[in-house]
């Protein structure tokens, strides 16, 4: 059954999970780089093995208030996102990829928040971030805050 992406939200753990706010895309990006080898046990052929397994996390939204008093201070959006990526420390995060169902997958992990952009257009254009976590270590399938 095919999921719709508006189900997948993405978190981060601040003595509670919390959604970013407003998203309107997020991915998770996996890779496991390639460690090539040629010996003259095998003339001409190319050997290879799995090498590091990366990842890195991207996220778009509306930028919405969730700092101030009148804010919503149940979501996080790119100013408490910059305040974070500020003190320079690893945030757990986590991904649940469909959050109508309540044993649907959900990954969790733990990143550095490499890139944050904050787009303010003129006119009738809303104002809008995006976000950029590199992982670090394993992606987990159970919550390392339990």
């Amino acid at each position: 059954m095919a999921l719709k992406g508006e189900s997948g939200i993405l978190y981060i753990y601040q003595t509670t999970w919390k959604p970013i706010a407003c998203l309107t895309s997020n991915g998770l990006n996996t890779a496991v780089s390639v460690i090539e080898s040629q010996t003259k046990c095998f003339p001409g052929v190319v050997k290879k093995q799995a090498g590091m397994f990366s990842y890195t996390i991207d996220a778009e939204g509306e930028y919405i208030d969730t700092t101030t008093a009148g804010g919503d201070t149940a979501k996080k959006s790119h100013d408490a996102l910059f305040l974070l990526q500020q003190a320079k420390q690893l945030i757990d995060w986590k991904i649940d990829t469909d959050i109508t169902n309540a044993t649907s997958t959900k990954y969790y992990g733990s990143a550095l928040i490499t890139d944050l952009a904050l787009t303010q257009g003129a006119g009738d254009e809303l104002s809008t971030f995006s976000l950029t976590l590199d992982g670090d270590g394993a992606i987990l399938l159970t919550d390392p805050n339990d």
